[in-house]
């Protein structure tokens, strides 16, 4: 088991549907220390589970500030983006998932069962392209001795040529160099089920 520091809180995030989850499942089976409980089941959109808190609920709790982050302290926990504007001061280790948008658009699609017109993807990519960029300059701002971030591309994750330099990233930032091994193996590309290409 790799050993986090103790006094860091260290967060997976990024937009619903950018592989937030398989984040969270690479660092598990490589050995890394995450935190998770079982109150949002797996399902046929994600098999392998959601490794989430509380049934995502966290932001509510980050937003009324009843929500304990020094209990996880060491640990990998899932926030989703909208999440890290409501981030206490302390200090953060965040990995920010990033996805080709078309890819959420048709994977939100399945998801809900609700088709969606053209119309309604092409204002949905506007918004989540804007506020993506906000959240990214907001992690841009933060950035600092107490709060450092790493961006990992979902697709270049998925795809055998750029897996291993991706891995790499993190297994040099956090010192756990199993993940490039072990967190190829833990990727499901069968589950890759929504492509842009």
């Amino acid at each position: 088991m790799i050993k986090l520091n103790k006094n860091v809180n260290y967060i997976v995030s990024g937009l619903e549907r950018s592989g937030t989850s398989l984040m969270m499942q690479i660092l598990k089976a490589s050995g890394v220390p995450v935190s998770y409980d079982n109150t949002r089941k797996k399902d046929k959109n994600n098999p392998n589970g959601y490794f989430e808190l509380e049934s995502g609920k966290i932001i509510d709790k980050l937003k009324d500030g009843t929500f304990s982050l020094d209990r996880y302290k060491g640990k990998f926990i899932k926030i989703t983006s909208w999440g890290l504007q409501f981030l206490p001061k302390g200090k953060y280790e965040v990995i920010y998932m990033m996805r080709n948008v078309d890819e959420i658009i048709d994977s939100t699609e399945k998801m809900s069962k609700k088709k969606m017109s053209k119309k309604e993807k092409d204002e949905m990519r506007e918004c989540l392209v804007k506020f993506e960029k906000q959240v990214l300059r907001l992690l841009e701002e933060k950035h600092s001795s107490d709060f450092g971030y790493v961006v990992i591309f979902y697709n270049a994750l998925l795809k055998p040529s750029s897996a291993k330099d991706e891995l790499g990233v993190l297994a040099s930032r956090f010192g756990c160099h199993d993940i490039v091994e072990r967190g190829i193996k833990a990727i499901d590309k069968k589950l890759y089920r929504n492509r842009s290409e």
